[in-house]
Parts: C-alpha cells; sequence; structure tokens
C-alpha cells in the first residue's frame, strides 16, 4: 500500500470496501502453506521484515522467510495482550489434507534459533513444540500497514475473543486490506473477509465444526485464485461444506483456466476466466481489482454406486 493511505486515520480503499458490496471471493493469499506465529506486543513495523527489535525475533523472521515459511505477529487483543515472557510460538501447515500445528512457550526469542524452518516449508512435523487440537484464528489488525485493519479488525478481534476466548490472536498484515476485517482460520489458512461481529461468529463456529461458510469466503491460502474461485463455485452447486469436502485436482491453462474439482464422490469441470472489478480505489491505493468469474460448471461423472 502506498505511504499516503497507510497514514490516513478514514479508508482510501474504493465504495464498497469492507461492507461486502463487492465480492472477496478468490483473494485468499495465495503463495503461504507454513506458517510461523510469533507472539510479539509491539510496536509492529509497516512490513513484518523491517522489524529490528528484539534482534533475535528479527533474525527468525529473516530465517523464516528465506526457507518459505509465512512469519506473522501476533498479540492477544485489548487488556490480554502482555508484554513480558513468556511468549507464545505457533508453526504450521495448512496445505492438503494432512494439515497441522504445532506449539511452544519462550522464555527468549533466541529460543527460535533451534526452529527447522526448512522442515516446516516441506510440511514436516518438527516435533518442536506440542501438537494442537484446536483452530488459530487470526484478525488482521495492522494499523501501521493500513488504518482499515485496526479500525475493522481490532474491534473485531475483542468481539470474537469474548466468544472464543485463547483461540483469538490479533495479527499482522494477512493480505487484502482492502477486504477488512479479515480472518484467518488455522490449520486450514481459510480466509474470511468484510467482517462484521455476526458473520465472523458465522465463520468460527462453522470452522470448529470442520465446514465453511460460503458467505464472506475469500477462498484457501496457498492455492492459485482461478482454484479457489472453481473450488467456491462447486460447493455452491453441490452444497458440499465440509472443510475437506472439496479438492481441486488440476488446474491449468490461462484465463480461461480449467480445474478439475472433486466433491461429494462426483469430478466436475470448472472454466474460470479473470476479470476486472468497476470502481477502482484513489491513486494511492495498490489493491489490485481483479475477479475470477465462473463461466462453466460441468459434471464429469456420477458417484459410482456400490
Amino acid at each position: 500500500m502506498g505511504r499516503g493511505v497507510e497514514r490516513q486515520s478514514g479508508c482510501g480503499h474504493c465504495p464498497g470496501s469492507h461492507s461486502a458490496a463487492h465480492p472477496c471471493l478468490a483473494t485468499a493469499t495465495q503463495k503461504p502453506r507454513a506458517w510461523v506465529l510469533v507472539e510479539h506486543p509491539g510496536p509492529w513495523p509497516e512490513r513484518v521484515e523491517q522489524l529490528a527489535e528484539p534482534e533475535a525475533l528479527a533474525s527468525a523472521v529473516q530465517r523464516a522467510q528465506a526457507a518459505g515459511v509465512r512469519p506473522q505477529l501476533i498479540r492477544r487483543a485489548g487488556r490480554g495482550r502482555r508484554a513480558t515472557p513468556p511468549f507464545r510460538v505457533y508453526i504450521g501447515w495448512s496445505h492438503g489434507t494432512d494439515v497441522w500445528l504445532e506449539t511452544r512457550e519462550l522464555d527468549d526469542h533466541a529460543e527460535l534459533a533451534g526452529l527447522d524452518f526448512e522442515a516446516v516449508a516441506s510440511g514436516e512435523r518438527p516435533g518442536w513444540g506440542e501438537a494442537v487440537d484446536e483452530p488459530v484464528l487470526l484478525v488482521c489488525t495492522h494499523g501501521r500497514r493500513n488504518a482499515c485493519c485496526a479500525r475493522t479488525g481490532a474491534p473485531l478481534a475483542r468481539y470474537l475473543t469474548s466468544r472464543f476466548g485463547g483461540l483469538v490472536w490479533e495479527t499482522t498484515h494477512v493480505g487484502g486490506d482492502r477486504y477488512a476485517a479479515n480472518l484467518v482460520c488455522l490449520p486450514h489458512a481459510i480466509y474470511y473477509g468484510n467482517l462484521g461481529p455476526a458473520e465472523a461468529e458465522t465463520a468460527v463456529s462453522a470452522y470448529l465444526n470442520g465446514r465453511v461458510v460460503l458467505d464472506h469466503l475469500r477462498g484457501r491460502a496457498g492455492m492459485p485464485e482461478p482454484a479457489q474461485a472453481a473450488e467456491h463455485a462447486v460447493r455452491a452447486r453441490t452444497g458440499v461444506l465440509d472443510v475437506a469436502g472439496v479438492t481441486v485436482e488440476r488446474l491449468s491453462g490461462a484465463s480461461p483456466y480449467e480445474a478439475v474439482v472433486s466433491a461429494g464422490g462426483n469430478r466436475y469441470r470448472v472454466v474460470v476466466e479473470r476479470g476486472e472489478e468497476s470502481g477502482g480505489c484513489g491513486p494511492e491505493c495498490q489493491e489490485k481489482l481483479q475477479t475470477h468469474l465462473v463461466t462453466d460448471l460441468t459434471l464429469l461423472n456420477e458417484a459410482a454406486l456400490v
């Protein structure tokens, strides 16, 4: 984002942002599949890679990025924030069906030096921490990156904390400031955007029951945007909402893209084209206005009868 937007106290995004007037599907961040979340109460720099202090944490952030692991700084909402050790750390893998999280509390960020980021980046459980059975819910509140994230995200984080307690963390930039307030549900890395309290509570409640809701769903991180659009379309067609109930088997082409998607025992051919949304943001805003439209969805085979 340009600095002109970052320094504003108001919103510099296009009309309809943050209100769901424009669809936010197929906008989840494409690259992250491996994650490290480190409790750091702040201050947070404009970009996480600009962190200088504490030095041990800054070094860990650089090593994580070099290995292909997405670093996120996290902190509790409101008065639950702590400024002294121990600090909570999560590592995780969000791609495919074998997703996982591990956690550990640190007395000093220097303990991150023993973390094998290359193993995390490959999806291998390093055994560095204890296995986590509950979700981790991230709400972007990164005001120094974009004012809208603090304005919309901070109250949402407080509300969700009142409903779901220690599952909820504030976090640095997750991508898509235009869609604030943003929520990421780990370990599957399911993204939601344009959330108010009621929509966010519905999304979290569904995730706790192993499901997604299509309303306000941005997609799943680590997948190309056309694949996110194809999955969304198949879920809408079939009503399959289990988190792991839909699989994009293949994606080929370049606008039009062609995806093969399986759900509920059936396979579907989905054609997706890239377009541009109308009503762009101001000149300072660099948010992309691409959208992905499903132009054809065809059943390839019926479920086998056994």
